[in-house]
């Protein structure tokens, strides 16, 4: 009997399946990886933005957590959306009951508007209770400046002080990503106990690039676990979000920022 590697979402659901929980799902497929998904938030959004956020309780979220890996064998997760302290403390109790081995948190914290999805309370919450239990977080450069209390980054040398600084919070690795700034290529830096390494890929000009976040650090949680090394994992998502934006760039889906094309590679 063949048992495929499963990856578990841990986010909130996007209605347009651009991003969230329905992008996760994708990836995973995508990726031969078979993915499951607890549901964190609802939210009413599209293209154009957020129009409204349902959060679902706390205890909830951890008994679909617990649902899902006492009974699937579940080699990776992907924690993105987190609008709340109390999802954040029930599922860092629940990851510590049930330990998945790899972990990868994409703290989503500020909205592409660049107005902030969640209060102080929330951030440091995830600072301390879930940051802790990740092998790799993958902020963006807002994210980066809301969990450090600073600014952004606006150079390669601001993002790898930054990768470090991060990874004094106690995560195995940080992948910090450099998508925002002007260059020719989309660069990433990746901090680990290897030390710091610069991921690039050219930059595609398109702009529908609505769930890329979500789609990245998934595609990271399915490699990992299919069984890549961390570093392996990052370079390959990298490559397959560069082909997803590539081939969903002459989409017209929507009236706003539309989505990648997460099967282009079908």
């Amino acid at each position: 009997m063949k048992q495929p590697p499963v990856m578990l979402s841990v986010a909130g659901s996007d209605p347009s399946g651009g991003a969230g929980v329905q992008a996760d799902l994708k990836t995973a497929t995508a990726l031969g990886v078979y993915g499951a998904a607890v549901i964190t938030s609802l939210t009413a959004q599209n293209t154009t933005g957020v129009q409204g956020i349902f959060e679902v309780p706390g205890d909830f979220v951890a008994q679909q957590y617990e649902s899902v890996v006492t009974d699937l064998d579940v080699r990776a997760v992907k924690i993105g959306m987190l609008g709340s302290t109390d999802v954040v403390l029930a599922l860092a109790a629940a990851m510590r009951r049930h330990r998945v081995d790899q972990v990868v948190l994409d703290p989503v914290m500020v909205a592409a508007s660049g107005d902030r999805l969640v209060g102080d309370d929330v951030v440091r919450s995830i600072c301390d209770d879930l940051i802790p239990l990740a092998s790799v977080i993958t902020p963006n450069l807002a994210e980066v400046a809301t969990l450090l209390g600073g600014g952004e980054p606006s150079s390669l040398a601001e993002m790898s002080e930054a990768a470090d600084a991060l990874r004094a919070l106690g995560p195995q690795a940080v992948l910090v990503k450099g998508g925002h700034l002007p260059d020719v290529q989309s660069i990433d830096v990746l901090a680990d106990c290897g030390g710091t390494a610069e991921i690039a890929r050219d930059r595609v000009d398109t702009n529908n690039t609505h769930g890329t976040g979500c789609t990245l650090s998934s595609a990271i949680a399915a490699h990992l676990a299919g069984g890549m090394s961390l570093r392996s994992a990052v370079g390959h998502a990298k490559d397959y979000v560069t082909g997803a934006l590539r081939s969903g760039a002459g989409w017209t889906l929507g009236a706003g920022s539309g989505p990648v094309d997460h099967l282009w590679a079908r």
